[in-house]
């Protein structure tokens, strides 16, 4: 999904001053996670809500793997915060979604990490297999 046309200012999670520190947790970026899935966020905008895409480089399903819509909210705190944030993936290849809960971690040498846990949901047929929907 492209994010919109016209986005408010983006959220500042730290002060800009000359002073300052360089932006951290700042989610507009591209991020790549251990087995080689990433997730680009064009822009976060003044409200903490985010737009991108993510490609996962591993899946269940024999389906040709492509690029999927995400969005979710970033919560933007002081100068000292290391945020929560959230999304969610429409799966563009399967009849699957997946939300992701996570928070920004930013160690003493200035490198960011972003640690999640994710849910997974797929369609199943029934009710009677609801119980195998979800990991």
């Amino acid at each position: 999904v492209p994010a919109p046309a016209a986005l408010p200012t983006p959220c500042l999670c730290h002060s800009t001053s000359a002073e300052s520190p360089p932006l951290q947790c700042m989610l507009t970026s591209c991020w790549i996670k251990g087995l080689g899935s990433n997730m680009t966020i064009a822009a976060v905008n003044g409200k903490g809500d985010f737009f991108g895409s993510y490609h996962m480089a591993v899946t269940a399903t024999m389906n040709e793997i492509q690029a999927s819509p995400l969005q979710g909210p970033q919560h933007c705190m002081n100068q000292k915060s290391q945020p929560t944030f959230g999304f969610t993936i429409k799966r563009s290849f399967s009849d699957a979604t997946t939300a992701f809960a996570g928070q920004c971690f930013v160690d003493a040498g200035g490198k960011e990490t972003l640690t999640t846990m994710w849910l997974l949901r797929e369609a199943v047929g029934s009710l009677e297999e609801d119980w195998k929907a979800t990991r």
